[in-house]
Parts: structure tokens; C-alpha cells; sequence
């Protein structure tokens, strides 16, 4: 592992400024199960580590800010799946962050750091964009609202600038039933990376959103605002149709986890299944509001 300089600031303030002085040079640490990684490795090899543990504006918290709930950067996948609220109106997250690594990795890595990393298979990056989300992010030049669907690049890059970094992530409450569903494909059960990802969406109106990952440069989202495939009366073929027309927006890649052809035909199965499951669970909000 290379030497570096260890800073811990403990203001906002303060993190900025030394990330705007170091640059490129600086590599945060949050929960750091990505950076230590690659600090081990030395494919990670900054000449500062800023720590923001310390941070008062960054403390983990989960807090319903209008009408979002705001996730903030040191919040662990473990709290993220703890938090009722969560639970209540994003499932679909908490079934992502549920998986990531291991228990200890869990109650480690952030949310946010998730996000940062822009990993393509990413398991949370498909439902947080299914859902909306969009990040809050401060630097030298002030404040900033970035949706998450603009923030990733491709592998490992971000819309991020030279003495940014991202203080929250907001989530907007539905104010009406919505059925979502995660489902995940890896070479064996446990800690792998995912082979592929996803999420779906349905919303009362019928419209329908995915957002896959692990199958092209940056995890994305493809909507259809028909209403054929949340229609239960519709004609199957349409159906059909429009589901391969938005899983062929993938590109897949052929790597140690699978080849391409391997991936396009999971995916389309992956993708039936999760709308099953959106729509069923889209009937079953709405049955409980009804009920209520």
C-alpha cells in the first residue's frame, strides 16, 4: 500500500476546501470498503484521504425533507434497511441494499459511497433510479441538485467536480400506490458482484419504469408510458414487444461473469419477473389504501 496524508476534518467547510486543494490527488473515506479495497490492491493510489466520519453536516441520518426522505452520506446500507419508512415506500431498495457484500460490508459501506463509486452493477444505483432520486451535492462554488439518472458517466466516473462532494440523497414519497420489485443474477449465492441487475416500477397510472445495471457503461433507465404492460386485459404480444424494446437499450458485455448473448436473454426473463412482481405488489398497496 502507498504512504498517503490522513485528514479528518470536521466541517463541511473544511472538506471542501481540502478537497478543492488536493484534486485528483484526494480519494474520500466514508465507509471506504470500496477505497480500501483499492488502496490493497494499488489500483487506488491517492496522495490524501479525506475522512468525513467527523463531518457534523454529514452525521447519518434518515430524515423526511419535503416530501423526500433524505439519506445522508455517512448512512450505512444496514441503516437503510433498518429504516422503516424506507421499508414502507421503497421496497425495492431495501431489497438491494439487503444484498450488498456481507453483514460487516453492510454495516460499512454508505449509500451514497454507492453511488460515488458508479459501479455499473451497482445494486442499489437500479432502484434509486427507478425511484427518482436525486442527489445534493456542495462544493466550492456552493450548492448543487444533481438527479441520479444524470450523475453517472460510465465505469467510475461521475458528473462530480474538483472540490465537490455529495452531502445527501433525496427520495421522493409516493403520493399514490406504486409496486416496485429488485431481482439480481450472480455466478453463485453470497458476496459476488452482480452478473445482472434491476428494478422496476409500476406506477397507478400504468406507466412502467426499469432501470438495469451491470449491462452497459452506467446503470440506466428506460420508461413505457402505455400502460399495455401494466394492463392485465392487454393483448400479451404488444406486451412482449415493448418489454425487448426497452431491454434492447442494454449493452451488454462479455466478461468472467457471462457472455453478451448470456445477459440479453437473463435479462428479458429477469424483467417478466420483476413486473410480476411490481404489479402485484402495485394491487396489493392499492387494495391496503382502499381498506384504510
Amino acid at each position: 500500500m502507498q504512504p498517503f496524508t490522513y485528514l479528518r476534518p470536521e466541517t463541511l467547510a473544511e472538506a471542501i476546501g481540502m478537497l478543492e486543494e488536493h484534486g485528483s490527488d484526494a480519494r474520500i473515506l466514508a465507509g471506504g470498503t470500496d477505497l480500501t479495497v483499492g488502496l490493497r490492491k494499488g489500483s487506488i493510489r491517492p496522495a490524501v484521504v479525506v475522512d468525513l466520519k467527523r463531518v457534523e453536516e454529514l452525521r447519518p441520518d434518515i430524515c423526511e425533507v419535503d416530501g423526500s426522505l433524505r439519506v445522508t452520506a455517512t448512512t450505512v446500507m444496514t441503516q437503510v434497511v433498518d429504516d422503516e419508512r424506507i421499508r414502507r415506500h421503497f421496497p425495492a431498495l431495501v431489497e438491494a441494499a439487503d444484498i450488498v457484500g456481507s453483514v460487516q460490508i453492510r454495516n460499512r459501506a454508505t449509500l451514497v459511497g454507492n453511488m460515488c463509486n458508479a459501479s455499473p452493477a451497482a445494486d442499489t444505483a437500479p432502484p434509486m433510479l427507478v425511484y427518482g432520486a436525486t442527489l445534493n451535492i456542495a462544493g466550492p462554488g456552493g450548492s448543487r441538485t444533481v438527479p441520479l439518472d444524470e450523475f453517472f458517466e460510465g465505469p467510475g466516473r461521475t458528473v462530480l467536480e474538483r472540490g465537490e462532494l455529495v452531502t445527501s440523497i433525496d427520495l421522493p414519497i409516493p403520493t399514490e400506490p406504486v409496486g416496485s420489485a429488485f431481482a439480481r443474477l450472480t455466478r453463485r449465492k453470497g458476496t459476488d458482484l452482480a452478473t445482472i441487475n434491476l428494478c422496476c416500477r409500476v406506477d397507478a397510472d400504468g406507466a412502467v419504469a426499469f432501470a438495469f445495471g451491470a449491462v452497459g457503461p452506467r446503470p440506466f433507465k428506460v420508461e413505457d408510458r402505455s400502460g399495455v404492460l401494466a394492463d392485465p386485459d392487454a393483448d400479451p404480444e404488444r406486451g412482449e414487444q415493448i418489454l425487448e424494446e426497452l431491454v434492447s437499450h442494454a449493452t451488454p458485455i462479455t466478461d468472467l461473469r457471462g457472455s453478451e448473448e448470456y445477459r440479453r436473454a437473463t435479462l428479458l426473463a429477469l424483467s417478466r419477473r420483476a413486473l410480476r412482481r411490481a404489479i402485484a405488489r402495485l394491487n396489493d398497496d392499492a387494495e391496503a389504501e382502499e381498506a384504510a
